[in-house]
């Protein structure tokens, strides 16, 4: 099993009574959180159910906490001691919060859950588990987790990492970025042996969200306007969202259009970016950019330039650890995000000098010091006061 980042909060919680909430897009790895986690408990009084299958949703489904506690006792839990379950997909079993509550407070039952839906898990988990739950997101793989699943020691990647241009360094690490720019960090898709496998990957992932999650969570009808919706907002990534004209391609009045962007956004599907202000009540009137949670599932829904997918990685690489916002004046002028309020960051495939003067200048026109460029090709002037989109790591 290779390592993740998130692995080792995850085991610091294990040891908590509270229930371990891991949620995330679908196929981001979170079965393989659970079996982790599972394989790091120090006793056999332990259980996984995944609840995609029939049987184990009959369990959880009884109407008689008794006799759910009967069925899981007959799987193997022995509630005279201590024990932990683990429950997979839980999205798809409404009552388990209720069920897990009971068990919780009967027996202190350490439960670990997942499910691919944050929309349903923080609503439902909020009302019924408060103050006995902790939620942990996943995401697809950061480049060092990616270097890592590619078989490379990422120790000199972190070493050098968050610094100024170095040459030795892009080159040694350049191939690996822009495999990771081209087909995402999906786990699955990071193993595929073959770079058809690996589109036949993400094809069936938007499939299984469209089908499953946003099924689940709404109607027939609805996934459909949605596959239409994602395809729009995969081709204008990095775009400002202009509600009245998305709304008149697709025939979707403005408040249906914000529920289903709602939607997306609390299912892991797309990340919104706000519009940096002084004046909070201006930030909450200027239109969203929208990115995509994945560059291979960017690239797999619609044709975009080599511009918006690296775009597209450098918001997802900053959102990791920090607060991410656009500027743009009403000229037009614009600094592709500012970061932690402090920060302004300018994204360019190859970076020159004017690139770096005219970001400054913009920057303090909005009472910025602090700037950096960031690029993904070497330029052949030399120029070099840039850094390298591989190197920003969390």
């Amino acid at each position: 099993m290779i390592n993740r980042s998130i692995f080792s909060e995850l085991l610091l919680h294990l040891t908590k009574p509270q229930v371990t909430v891991i949620t995330g897009m679908r196929r981001v790895g979170k079965s393989t959180a659970l079996r982790f986690l599972l394989e790091n408990v120090p006793h056999s009084n332990k259980i996984y159910l995944d609840l995609e299958r029939a049987e184990y949703r009959f369990i959880l489904n009884q109407t008689n906490y008794k006799d759910v506690e009967i069925n899981l006792s007959i799987e193997g839990v022995d509630f005279s001691k201590p024990a932990v379950i683990a429950f997979d997909e839980i999205q798809l079993v409404p009552q388990a919060p209720s069920v897990i509550k009971y068990l919780y407070d009967t027996y202190g039952t350490k439960f670990i859950v997942s499910g691919s839906s944050s929309y349903y898990l923080k609503n439902r988990f909020s009302e019924s588990l408060a103050g006995r739950k902790q939620i942990f997101e996943m995401y697809p793989l950061d480049f060092s987790e990616f270097v890592t699943f590619r078989g490379e020691d990422p120790s000199t990647l972190m070493q050098f990492a968050n610094q100024p241009f170095q040459i030795s360094y892009y080159l040694k690490w350049k191939d690996l970025y822009e495999e990771y720019l081209r087909f995402g960090g999906f786990p699955e898709v990071v193993l595929a042996g073959s770079e058809p496998d690996k589109r036949a990957f993400l094809k069936d992932l938007i499939n299984a969200y469209i089908d499953l999650d946003i099924r689940l969570l709404s109607d027939f009808s609805a996934s459909d306007d949605l596959l239409k919706l994602v395809r729009l907002l995969a081709s204008r990534s990095g775009s400002r969202v202009d509600y009245t004209k998305l709304g008149m391609i697709l025939n979707i009045n403005r408040n249906k259009l914000k529920d289903y962007l709602h939607l997306l956004h609390y299912t892991y599907f797309i990340m919104p970016v706000t519009v940096f202000s002084k004046n909070p009540d201006r930030e909450l009137s200027k239109q969203q950019k929208i990115y995509l949670s994945d560059t291979g599932v960017l690239q797999q829904l619609a044709q975009v330039s080599s511009g918006q997918v690296f775009e597209n990685a450098i918001a997802l690489q900053l959102a990791r650890s920090k607060k991410i916002q656009y500027y743009q004046k009403l000229s037009g002028q614009e600094i592709d995000f500012i970061v932690d309020e402090k920060t302004a960051l300018e994204v360019k495939e190859t970076p020159v000098e004017s690139d770096l003067n005219i970001l400054r200048h913009r920057a303090k026109g909005i009472g910025i010091e602090d700037c950096m460029l960031v690029g993904r090709h070497q330029p052949a002037s030399g120029f070099k006061n840039f850094y390298w989109g591989g190197s920003l790591l969390p």
